[in-house]
């Protein structure tokens, strides 16, 4: 049986938090995870994403490389030794075809998987999720983040 676990808001206005809450990920992110990144534009998706790959590439002891939103491309794709990540921005995705050409269904047990706007898909076919939604406060002063997963996540006590 699955137990729903959820972290509570964390505010992650000042960018080394997200940093932080990136580095932590990154120690504890599993083959076959999929990160579903939920949120407005410019709330911090991609600058998670980005701290934490950099993170993974700097404990497999790999140069820090440039990593930016796939908006266009659609997909990213990293290699950090025998490591897979595959980063995706669905923002301009129109329908389930497109979803399936750039190979979003396809077995991510061997990689991680890292899903901008993944609210564009329908049948979700995707295991291992773990939602992270970003969210700005009333006045976009401030923003915050909520973990959640349909499994026990082991580390959400560190995110308090």
């Amino acid at each position: 049986m699955l137990i729903a676990t959820k972290s509570s808001r964390i505010d992650i206005s000042e960018e080394k938090k997200t940093k932080s809450i990136a580095k932590i990920f990154s120690k504890n992110i599993k083959l076959g995870n999929s990160l579903f990144l939920k949120g407005e534009l410019g709330v911090g998706k991609t600058t998670f994403i980005k701290h934490l790959i950099n993170f993974i590439q700097i404990a497999n002891s790999q140069p820090i490389t440039e990593v930016t939103s796939p908006t266009f491309n659609l997909v990213n794709e990293y290699q950090i030794d025998a490591l897979i990540l595959k980063h995706y921005d669905l923002y301009r995705i129109n329908n389930e075809k497109e979803l399936i050409s750039i190979g979003l269904f396809e077995d991510n047990s061997k990689q991680i998987t890292l899903i901008e706007w993944p609210e564009l898909i329908k049948n979700n076919k995707i295991k291992n999720i773990i939602d992270l939604y970003f969210e700005y406060d009333e006045n976009y002063n401030s923003r915050f983040l909520t973990i959640s997963s349909n499994k026990k996540i082991s580390f959400l006590d560190e995110f308090k």
